[in-house]
């Protein structure tokens, strides 16, 4: 009897002994936890117990800490890059405003009717330019709505392309850019939206009559089971050109500033491709930056 009693009097001090030890590594793990809540720190947990439990609960704390730590670089990074962006946009779009003012308060002052007629074409082009770039915003944010869907039929790919590049003819001349066109004469039909797939194709060659320096190709292709639009242009500034990522909201490069436009072109056109069930690509092979299309045919 007095045995069992030395017996469980040892037991109970390891368990206490244990539970002390639990106790103190909990009370440090606590202390950790609040002061990485209230520091900016990559703090991480440590141990000194030989309990498992304790050791696996300490690992998943760690796991924890180093998930939030990099999620919290993330937005700091997105919220840097957002702000510049906005102000790059409001930028973009004062811009035309400050001039618009300027030539109507011109318009008012002349007499003289060719004038008139001249300020009244810059005032259109003005107004245009902050159509396009609020439509761009408009279309970016409706895409953004997880609700939003676009009706979807067959259609004439191959059609849609022809309008696409007939609808910049007037724009190549004013730049006088003499496009290289290839399009297979044999009629693409694909699953898509008449109306979404030619505000993809305009806004990749759009992209390409804004920042292409001279020469742009366009080639229509039918492949194995799909259809292929390519756009490329040549570029002044290639080591500007973040390939990885143009087709990221807001994106510029240093060399585009000087034009008029949210940085969305490509980031919508991505995104409509991906909801027809295509895929959109860009590539960059010395001066030549491309972007394909790719959709599946019916």
């Amino acid at each position: 009897m007095r045995v069992w009693a030395v017996a469980a009097t040892a037991g109970c001090i390891v368990c206490m002994i244990i539970i002390i030890m639990i106790l103190r590594q909990i009370r440090e793990i606590c202390r950790c936890l609040a002061f990485v809540r209230s520091h900016n720190t990559n703090m991480r947990l440590t141990w000194d117990t030989p309990f498992g439990p304790m050791k696996w609960l300490a690992a998943e704390i760690n796991s924890f800490l180093k998930e939030t730590a990099e999620e919290r670089l993330r937005y700091e990074r997105e919220s840097r890059g957002l702000k510049d962006s906005l102000t790059g946009i409001s930028h973009d779009i004062r811009t035309p405003l400050t001039s618009l003012s300027g030539y109507f308060q011109l318009l008012t002052q002349t007499e003289d009717r060719e004038e008139r007629q001249r300020y009244c074409a810059v005032i259109r082009a003005r107004i245009d330019s902050l159509e396009s770039m609020l439509e761009e915003l408009f279309t970016y944010t409706k895409l953004q709505n997880s609700d939003y869907r676009i009706e979807m039929a067959g259609m004439n790919f191959t059609k849609c392309a022809i309008d696409a590049m007939l609808a910049f003819y007037g724009q190549f001349a004013e730049k006088d850019i003499q496009p290289s066109v290839n399009i297979d004469e044999d009629a693409a039909y694909i699953y898509g939206n008449p109306e979404a797939v030619r505000r993809i194709l305009q806004n990749i060659v759009k992209n390409a009559l804004v920042h292409g320096a001279g020469k742009v190709s366009v080639l229509l292709r039918k492949g194995e089971g799909s259809v292929v639009f390519e756009c490329a242009n040549r570029c002044e500034a290639p080591e500007e050109i973040d390939i990885e990522g143009v087709f990221q909201k807001f994106y510029k490069a240093d060399s585009a500033r000087a034009e008029n436009s949210t940085g969305l072109g490509l980031t919508i056109a991505s995104e409509l491709t991906v909801k027809l069930g295509g895929k959109l690509t860009a590539k960059l092979e010395g001066d030549i930056f491309s972007v394909s299309a790719v959709f599946p045919l019916l």
